[in-house]
């Protein structure tokens, strides 16, 4: 937190500033406050957000189905097959820069869907699914028509390369949106929870060690919660991710 007599950065357990010397036992209480209305009206504006992407669902869904679908589904596809065009056709090079560029370009998309339209992991994992059924569509018949050949797989292991083709995109794209939830929800949470750690952070820091001063096992529990708050999104991050090149790359490098 800021000192309020000097503003300079102090510790949010702080009893004395160390830059201006001035006591703080007296504000302390009265900043913690402010640290809980401050996250408080964070809080509330998220969900005001919410709840103004669901109105404009509900108010005008064809016009938004429309949107989300031009966004996050038409545009992406579009690169995609794009990308198809150039490194299958036009430069004829390894396969696996197109791969490599299937799971790069929905991952924008996604993070994008979360602060923009307030898109959660199972709508853009749908969104996902369909862009990589469009695009892998158009891939399909593109390559049917240039090359002359069936636009359909002709056997169970093209079939299986296409399935995994299309999830490699699709995981991408939730990818792109859990690191958009981390970014534009989670860190904000964190840094406007103040000093202020719930009681299950509590409960697992004095666990820890009980035998501790206050101010540490506030701090202690502090961190608890942060990591809390962090590591379930992080994960899902690095398993979309893996998921994501895994499937992608599979085809391409063997299993």
């Amino acid at each position: 937190m800021e000192c309020p007599f000097c503003a300079e950065t102090i510790k949010d357990e702080a009893l004395v500033c160390k830059h201006c010397s001035r006591d703080l036992r007296v504000v302390q209480p009265v900043l913690r406050e402010i640290q809980e209305i401050v996250a408080e009206l964070d809080r509330l504006r998220r969900d005001l957000d919410r709840a103004g992407a669901r109105l404009a669902r509900i108010s005008h869904p064809l016009r938004y189905a429309a949107l989300i679908g031009v966004l996050y589904v038409l545009i992406p596809a579009v690169l995609l097959v794009a990308a198809h065009g150039v490194v299958t056709i036009l430069l004829n090079v390894s396969p696996l820069f197109l791969r490599l560029a299937s799971v790069i370009i929905p991952v924008p998309f996604g993070f994008a869907a979360t602060p923009l339209h307030k898109i959660g992991f199972r709508g853009a994992l749908l969104l996902g699914a369909a862009t990589a059924v469009l695009s892998v569509t158009a891939m399909l018949t593109v390559t049917g028509l240039n090359d002359g050949v069936p636009i359909l797989p002709a056997s169970r292991g093209e079939w299986r390369e296409v399935v995994e083709y299309a999830a490699s995109i699709a995981l991408a794209f939730g990818t792109g949106n859990i690191l958009g939830l981390v970014v534009f929800q989670v860190f904000p949470a964190i840094l406007s929870q103040g000093g202020k750690p719930n009681a299950a952070a509590y409960r697992i820091a004095r666990l820890l060690g009980a035998h501790v001063g206050e101010d540490q096992l506030r701090r202690r529990a502090r961190l608890i919660q942060d990591l809390m708050r962090t590591a379930g999104p992080l994960a899902g991050v690095a398993a979309t991710a893996i998921g994501s090149l895994y499937a992608g790359l599979k085809g391409v490098i063997g299993p």
